[in-house]
């Protein structure tokens, strides 16, 4: 099942996404790590969608940025009940992180850098 956010809040001035999850589990986010983790099928490079399994997920993520406004938050909207699409500042709005994808990229130790080490 997935846990759902009680509440999201982006700073720019940061350089942050924070979510606070219904289970009270906080996670912070650096928008240049959720622009080089974005699932869209341009970022990943395939249309197949498939991303690699959560134990190959890697806590150092590349993303050649092709302009600073790449990791620069234009603006985040709610999809339905189930996730952000997050517009980037270079025009970038195609990744559609869910919150079960949000939740499996937390940085926090307990989530072991990215990979949920418990339910």
């Amino acid at each position: 099942m997935t846990v759902q956010p009680r509440e999201v809040h982006a700073s720019r001035s940061q350089g942050t996404l924070t979510i606070v999850w219904q289970d009270g589990h906080q996670s912070d986010y650096r928008f240049v790590d959720l622009r080089a983790a974005c699932p869209c099928a341009e970022c990943q490079g395939t249309h197949s969608g498939a991303r690699p399994a959560k134990d190959d997920l890697s806590n150092d993520l590349l993303l050649p940025l092709r302009s600073e406004t790449a990791t620069k938050l234009e603006s985040l909207e709610q999809v339905g009940n189930y996730a952000l699409q997050i517009t980037w500042q270079d025009g970038h709005r195609f990744g559609i992180y869910t919150w079960d994808y949000l939740r499996s990229l937390c940085p926090c130790e307990d989530h072991a850098g990215g990979k949920q080490t418990h339910g």
